[in-house]
């Protein structure tokens, strides 16, 4: 059994954090704040690259 607590206890640290998180309701709030940052880097990236989204947008509309 020690061998085996060892071996894997990286893996039960991760599930008794994710368990905890799904018992707190806190992966509600971790999704949200996923999706936000996520949200953040698409819009960065599409206000940086205009000319570049419009034309792959044009393309894919077209194919459509």
């Amino acid at each position: 059994m020690k061998e085996f607590v060892m071996e894997y206890k990286g893996a039960i640290i991760g599930a008794v954090i994710a368990l905890l998180i799904i018992i707190t309701g806190l992966d509600r709030l971790i999704f949200g704040a996923v999706v936000v940052v996520i949200g953040m880097f698409v819009g960065n990236f599409v206000q940086r690259n205009k000319e570049e989204v419009k034309e792959k947008l044009k393309k894919f509309i077209d194919r459509m």
